[in-house]
């Protein structure tokens, strides 16, 4: 069976599935009814939505006793939403000013899983100036540098290693326009920076909200 791009354009094309979508890009797992509060519709014509994009594998659905909740599938799944945000506001009347008019959604968010927003942007810079990173074009690889840091900070490269999913990777920021760090490596780095309760998620938003001390210890760990 060929592709059909156009089948994945329909799904993505609805303005209530779309808002769905851009909800779940916090990571977080949610249900039918905080779903259509977000789409701004009633919580049956959610769930028709909801089916159809867990048919045409976008989302999965997880069980927890009588409750249902919807997430995006995988990690492609939310590239190809960061990305279809990034064309949305390349192609629309204002071209001055991308991503959220937010200014905490702009300094720092989560993008599924990865930070992304000024201080995502701010690592990677770092990241690549140190030499624990190299970019060429789109392609992005740890140096050995790179790893020996990451490993002396507390990295397992062997747990990566039994994942499909690049252990480095740059992901076009929605606001910034410039890449963040995403894959393996960008998923632990944030959950190390919650772990630490250098930052936590807002419960309503993608907003990564970095104590003063938090923030302090973060630049300074990853030499920002």
């Amino acid at each position: 069976m060929e592709p059909n791009i156009a089948y994945i354009g329909n799904l993505l094309g609805d303005t209530a599935r779309s808002k769905m979508l851009t909800a779940l890009m916090s990571g977080k797992a949610l249900t039918a009814t905080e779903l259509s509060l977000e789409a701004d519709i009633t919580p049956q014509t959610a769930s028709s939505h909801l089916m159809k994009l867990v048919e045409g594998e976008l989302l999965i659905v997880r069980k927890q006793g009588r409750h249902k909740y919807f997430q995006l599938k995988s990690a492609e799944v939310a590239e190809l939403i960061e990305q279809m945000l990034n064309l949305s506001a390349l192609v629309s009347p204002s071209r001055i000013s991308t991503g959220p008019k937010n200014e905490r959604l702009r300094k720092a968010r989560i993008c599924y899983d990865h930070l992304a927003g000024e201080l995502g942007v701010k690592l990677f810079d770092a990241l690549l100036d140190n030499g624990w990173l190299i970019e060429n074009n789109t392609e992005l690889a740890l140096t050995t540098s790179g790893q020996a840091f990451f490993s002396k900070i507390g990295v397992d490269f062997s747990v990566f290693k039994i994942s499909r999913r690049p252990i480095c990777k740059a992901c076009l920021d929605w606001s910034e326009r410039r890449s963040h760090l995403a894959g393996s490596l960008g998923e632990w780095v944030l959950n190390d920076v919650l772990n630490r309760k250098w930052a936590n998620q807002d419960l309503d938003s993608r907003v990564i909200q970095f104590t003063p001390e938090g923030l302090k210890a973060f630049t300074n760990k990853y030499g920002i």
